[in-house]
């Protein structure tokens, strides 16, 4: 007879484990991702429900502007979607490959906007004001500074501000960020560097 135990001690066949460790977030994406690619419709809204939010919140503190956030994010999932046979989990997480498509989605919108941005050096030069004993961590973390920060952040280069926020805003490593940027992990390293210290 199957039997199910709750106590500690031996499991044995039949057994629950109750202590078998959750799936990463890149093992969920995969069993979804397979799901899409047998035409299982619900599979795409469980995989579009994992990210919506933090590519919305990428485009968002990229462009400052909730449409425009709205639009490329929504994009960037359509555009997912369609390629979805085209990703390879061999070479990036899920993520990773998400964030690549919102990125050069939002790069484009710089191009046809031409946002008007002050060079780094006079950044450096003169540092805008922001909270000199709270770290980029906590700037994002607390809302009193969210303003003050978005601020900042929309007169950075385009190519710094995406490196801080990456890391910052969406806990990247740095080789994360270099995959998403598709530069050397010691260029993305650089960038973070020079925009926090533009930030002051």
């Amino acid at each position: 007879m199957y039997t199910t135990s709750f106590g500690k001690g031996n499991h044995h066949a039949g057994t629950w484990r109750l202590n078998s460790p959750e799936p990463t977030l890149q093992e969920t994406s995969e069993v979804q991702i397979a799901a899409c690619l047998r035409g299982e419709q619900a599979a795409y809204s469980a995989l579009y429900e994992l990210y919506a939010a933090g590519v919305y919140r990428l485009c968002y503190n990229l462009l400052l502007n909730r449409d425009d956030a709205e639009d490329i994010a929504q994009d960037t999932f359509v555009y997912a979607f369609k390629n979805l046979r085209r990703y390879d989990a061999s070479k990036a997480a899920f993520k990773t490959w998400l964030y690549t498509i919102a990125i050069c989605r939002c790069r484009n919108l710089y191009r046809r906007n031409r946002v008007p941005l002050l060079d780094i050096s006079t950044l450096l030069h003169n540092p805008l004001t922001a909270p000199k004993s709270e770290s980029p961590e906590a700037a994002f973390a607390h809302s009193d500074a969210r303003a003050a920060l978005q601020r900042a952040l929309s007169r950075l280069q385009p190519r710094l501000r995406e490196a801080l926020v990456l890391r910052y805003g969406h806990g990247l490593t740095y080789r994360e960020i270099a995959e998403v940027m598709d530069c050397p992990p010691k260029t993305a390293e650089s960038r973070v560097r020079l925009a926090t210290e533009a930030l002051g």
